[in-house]
Parts: C-alpha cells; sequence; structure tokens
C-alpha cells in the first residue's frame, strides 16, 4: 500500500511536537493524519476510524504511550498496526519496556525530520 492511502495518527500532548511530526508525515506524502493528545484519546480513534500507523509520544497526561502500546497489542482488531514511540527518555529499561510491549521502533528526542523519516520507512517500507 503506499503511503498516500495510508492514515497515520499522531499522539502527543504538546502540540508543538504533533505538528513537527505531522509536517515529516505529509512531507512523506501519508494521505492523512490524525492527531490525539493522549492516550485515551488516541484509543477512541482507533476504535472508530481506519489508521495504519501510529506515531506516539512516551509521556502524556491520562494514557502514557506505553500503556497505549500494551492496550493495542492486546486488542484483536488493532494489534497489527505498526507503533512508533517517540520518547525523550533514553534509559536502556524504558526502551526494553517499550519492546517486550512490541514496539515496532522508537525513536529519541531531539530528532531530525530525515532520523524520523528513517524509522518510518523501517517498520513501513515504501510501497
Amino acid at each position: 500500500m503506499a503511503y498516500s492511502e495510508m492514515v497515520a495518527l499522531v499522539v502527543d500532548d504538546f502540540a508543538t511536537m504533533r505538528r513537527i511530526i505531522k509536517k515529516v508525515l505529509k512531507d512523506l506524502q501519508f494521505g492523512d493524519v490524525v492527531e490525539a493528545d493522549n492516550g485515551a484519546e488516541a484509543l477512541k480513534i482507533l476504535r472508530s476510524s481506519k489508521i495504519d500507523l501510529i506515531v506516539s509520544d512516551w509521556n502524556m497526561p491520562e494514557m502514557g504511550g506505553l500503556e497505549l502500546l500494551k492496550l493495542v497489542r492486546g486488542d484483536e482488531q488493532l494489534k497489527a498496526i505498526p507503533f512508533l514511540m517517540v520518547t525523550a527518555e533514553a534509559q536502556k529499561e524504558n526502551i526494553m519496556e517499550a519492546v517486550k510491549a512490541k514496539v515496532s521502533n522508537y525513536v529519541v528526542k531531539p530528532f531530525t525530520a530525515a532520523i524520523l523519516e528513517e524509522k518510518i520507512t523501517k517498520i513501513i517500507p515504501r510501497g
């Protein structure tokens, strides 16, 4: 499937970070980019829309990225969606926890558009 046919969900409590990620996804020609400002809101969107990629922050109010990842992976309808974790937490144990929860890939803040693009193309090769 070409990126132009895909819908990405960007989950971050900072509007600026969502805007940065959204721009990279638009530059990659993603068909649509939906936004949520925490995991609970993201889950509602995931249950009501077809999403092809999740790019989620780790630390957020209400429901963080790790909890969202675990819920997505535990849901029959959602578990196959590629999940990219964005985190300021470069601690090994956090990364290991995300890997154990079957994160598709992760990127540590601060990052460049090129690094984000590289991580996305690793988990969803260009069609």
